[in-house]
Parts: C-alpha cells; structure tokens; sequence
C-alpha cells in the first residue's frame, strides 16, 4: 500500500500539477499480474522481456547469492511504473541508465517507478541489483529453493524464478537468457542452454551459459554444487551434457543408467514430434530431497529418489517430451497444462509400445478399468483442472486416456500429422486446449467438441456407450496390467511440486 503525498494550498497543488507533461495523465501503472486466473499475482502487466542477462556469484557454505540482471523489454502501454516478481534484497534499481526509485509489496512483487514514465513500444533496459540467501525466502508459505549439502538448486513449477532472479514471470513472457555464475573452485554451475566459456581466477570460477530460444522463466534453472559431467552428441547431432551429484549414493547407478540414454530417447521422440527444437541436450540430479522431476529447458532436473528402485527412462521419457509439449509450446495460461502433462506421459504410453511392455492401447483400457466411476479420479477435469489440481495424476492419465480416445477416434494417420504438426505451429510461442483441439479439427476434418468434452471438461467418467465409440474398454474382460504400469506409476510422484 502507497501513500499518496497531496502538498497543503491551492498554489503548491498547482505548482505540482504543471511540473507534470499534460501528456503524462495517460501513463498508469502495469498490472501487477499477467491475467492468469489460476495465479492472479503471476506475471505483470505492461511490458514484454525478450532477454535476461545474469551475472551472479555463489557461495554454497552459506547460500548467498549476489546478482546484477540486466532485462531487455519493450512496453505494451503507456507505464508509470511496473513490477517484477522476486524475493531477494534490492539494493539498486536502474532504467535506461537513470537510478529507479522501488519498493516492494504483497507475497513477491518488486515495483519499479521509473525516472521518467514510459511510453508504448518504448525499448528498455533494466538493471537489477540484489543479493540475499534465498534458502531464508519463503512465498506463500514455501520455498523452490532446494539447499544441498554442497550447494543450492532453483527448479520448481510453475515459480521458482523469485528466489534466484527478478522477472516477469510466466510462460506468456518467454526470453533468451544468458547466465553467467561464479562459483569457488572445486564447485560448478549448471545451467539451461550451452556453456560459452569457462574461467578461474584466485579461487573462484565463472560459468556462462547461454539458452538462444524463447524459453518461460519456471524453465530457468540454476544448480551449483559439485558434480560429475558427462558429455556427448546424439545420433543427430545435439551435444549432450549431464551432470550427477557427487553425493548420489546408492541412487548414481539407477540415475546414470536412465540419464545417460537421454540422447536416444530425444532422438525417438523426434520421430513423433519433429525434430529437436534446441541446440543442447541433457539432464542433471542435484542431492535434493525432493520427489518430482521438472523439464527445465535442455536440460531437465531430477530428483534422486526418481532412481531410488532401480533405473527409470520413463520418467527421462516424460521429461523429454516436454521439451516440444511444455517448453517448444507453452502454455497461454496455467489452466492449458494438459498440454504439457498429458501429452508428456502418452509419451510414455508410447515408450512402452516402443519396449514391447504394453500398447497405448492396452494403458488406456487399464486406465479406465482401474477408476470406478465413483473413484474422485473422475472429478478432476484435465481440461481446466483448477489451482488446486493442477498436477493432479488426473491431468497425466486421464489427459493420456484423452489422447487414445482422440487417436482411436481420427486414426493413427492424422493422430500423429496432429502430433508432429502441432509443434511446429506454435513453435517457441503459446497456446491454448482450445488452440489444440482446433487443430486437431483442421488435420483431421472432423468435429471434435463432443470428444474434447468428454474426456477433457466432464468431472464424471465417461460412460460405457461413449468409451466404446473411442474403442476404451472394449473387452468384456477386466484389462490386465500392463508390465509397464509399475515403472510409469513409479513417474506420478515426480509431479507432485
């Protein structure tokens, strides 16, 4: 809350009204969310960033953290003033050079009174300076910073960006990044992209790296720690670079088993999909104590426990088809995550026929079967799920059961032109289930809002005469498992943020 300084007297009033343009009455503040209903606060309003620039030094003894980011934006109306989303202490603000006056407010709001007001489709450079422990933040009663026994780790969704850099930050705003981090010596920064250099000087370390596509801040992510690296090049030409926490354990076989065939599974995928969408490749598996798993941007974060009962490529699997159903095509709004999370474990589905251990078929009719239409399961409406069940197992299996409702229906041929194609339509920018299912339409030439209704913004089962005509459940007989149910089971809890 702002108080407004109104001067005594008649003259003092007007003195401050003419030291004000006549043209400055239609600058206004940017909104201090994005629009999105699912996180109102998310994001802001009035400006659109097209690049980050960190430059940043860590110390992991004591998970301090001190950065300048640089963001390179263009305004969408006339500002006054604008917000970022962040936590850490502030220490200096500037814009277009000009020293900016700040403040902060509400759960992780940063807002910014620049010198002069902004004018529409004005380019602007903005200079954050801040430092902080971010361990010690917390919004909304948690905290996406994972402290490590050597380090620290910024991975979390759908925010994690508050607690390392300041930003606009939801997937509508998508930029390139530049991070650059300085470490001490026998430590190592891993970040999204490609590394550019590496240089040590009295102690310290600095890692640049570099991601040159459009990438959504809750993609971003920052891990220092020490690690071993891995590196390779897929059969098409990607580089690879994995990283594994020194201190796995009893997990680091399982993990390098799984992560170490990341380049064959991108490689797969891209037959369903397209080609990959980046120029880097890999996965990394910080000693956190979290469960889930996240497809950070080229390169996913795991958690040790995904590995904790032997080898797991599923989960690589799901991670990975993220990068084109999450990361190449992004959300429009929070409520679209079926986009993301259904079609990432039909990748599994898909995975499983590849591994001769059960048809997408054969899962779907499990899927059904193993859900009693009194089971809540059937609440949960992948469609527009809700805040509150937004990685709910729903939106990953009945989103799946959606799909082969939806290849059964249109058939295998346009199913997978629908597959590859969507990718490539909104490649590096948004969309929405609706976007999706009029394409769906325009492939397959047929009308789809029954079946999208029914298996994506119904919370009941769909009935039996509905199930039969997508070809679900068709057997008389209850549906036996499929081997590959346990190992894509043994993937739920890498969703539960």
């Amino acid at each position: 809350m702002h108080r407004r300084i109104i001067a005594p007297g008649a003259l003092a009033a007007a003195s401050v009204l003419l030291a004000i343009p006549a043209s400055a009455a239609s600058y206004s503040p940017g909104a201090p969310g994005i629009g999105d209903p699912y996180y109102p606060a998310y994001g802001n309003g009035g400006y659109d960033v097209s690049h980050y620039d960190l430059r940043l030094k860590y110390q992991p003894a004591t998970d301090e953290l001190e950065g300048t980011a640089t963001l390179l934006a263009r305004t969408t109306q006339d500002l006054s003033r604008f917000n970022l989303d962040f936590l850490l202490d502030v220490s200096e603000v500037r814009v277009n050079g000009a020293k900016a006056s700040f403040t902060t407010s509400g759960e992780h709001e940063l807002e910014i009174t620049p010198k002069s007001p902004l004018a529409k489709g004005t380019s602007v450079t903005v200079v954050v300076r801040y430092s902080g422990v971010p361990s010690s933040k917390q919004a909304y009663g948690f905290t996406s910073w994972h402290r490590t026994p050597d380090g620290g780790v910024g991975a979390n969704e759908p925010e994690s960006a508050w607690w390392w850099f300041p930003s606009n930050d939801h997937p509508l705003d998508k930029a390139t990044y530049d991070v650059s981090v300085l470490v001490p010596d026998g430590s190592q920064a891993i970040s999204n992209g490609t590394l550019q250099s590496t240089s040590s000087r009295l102690g310290w370390t600095r890692y640049n790296w570099r991601s040159d596509k459009p990438q959504a801040t809750y993609l971003a992510t920052l891990a220092v720690g020490k690690f071993d690296i891995t590196t390779g090049t897929t059969e098409s030409g990607i580089p690879v670079v994995n990283a594994y926490s020194k201190d796995l354990g009893a997990n680091d076989g399982a993990a390098r088993a799984s992560i170490e065939r990341t380049g064959e599974v991108a490689d797969w995928l891209s037959g369903y999909f397209g080609p990959y969408p980046y120029n880097a490749l890999g996965g990394y598996v910080p000693n956190t104590t979290t469960g889930y798993a996240l497809e950070t941007q080229t390169r996913p974060y795991y958690s040790p426990r995904q590995f904790a009962n032997g080898s797991n490529v599923s989960v690589v699997v799901h991670e990975l088809a993220h990068q084109w159903y999450g990361d190449l095509v992004s959300v429009s709004g929070w409520k679209d995550i079926w986009i993301n999370e259904g079609f990432a474990r039909y990748a599994q589905w898909l995975w499983s026929e590849h591994e001769d251990e059960g048809t997408a078929q054969e899962l779907a009719d499990y899927v059904y079967a193993s859900h009693p239409a009194d089971d809540p399961f059937w609440t949960v409406k992948p469609g527009d799920p809700g805040p509150e069940n937004q990685f709910d197992i729903a939106v990953y299996d009945r989103g799946a059961l959606a799909l082969q409702a939806l290849r059964n229906e249109i058939g295998d041929d346009a199913f997978f032109a629908v597959l590859k194609g969507w990718p490539q339509k909104h490649a590096y920018g948004n969309a929405s289930v609706a976007d999706f299912r009029t394409y769906a339409e325009e492939v397959s030439g047929q009308s789809l809002s029954p079946l999208f209704d029914t298996w994506l913004f119904q919370p009941t089962k769909p009935a039996a005469p509905a199930a039969r005509t997508a070809s679900i459940a068709g057997a008389s007989a209850a549906p036996l498992q499929p081997r590959s149910w346990k190992k894509i089971a043994a993937t739920n809890d890498a969703h539960e943020h």
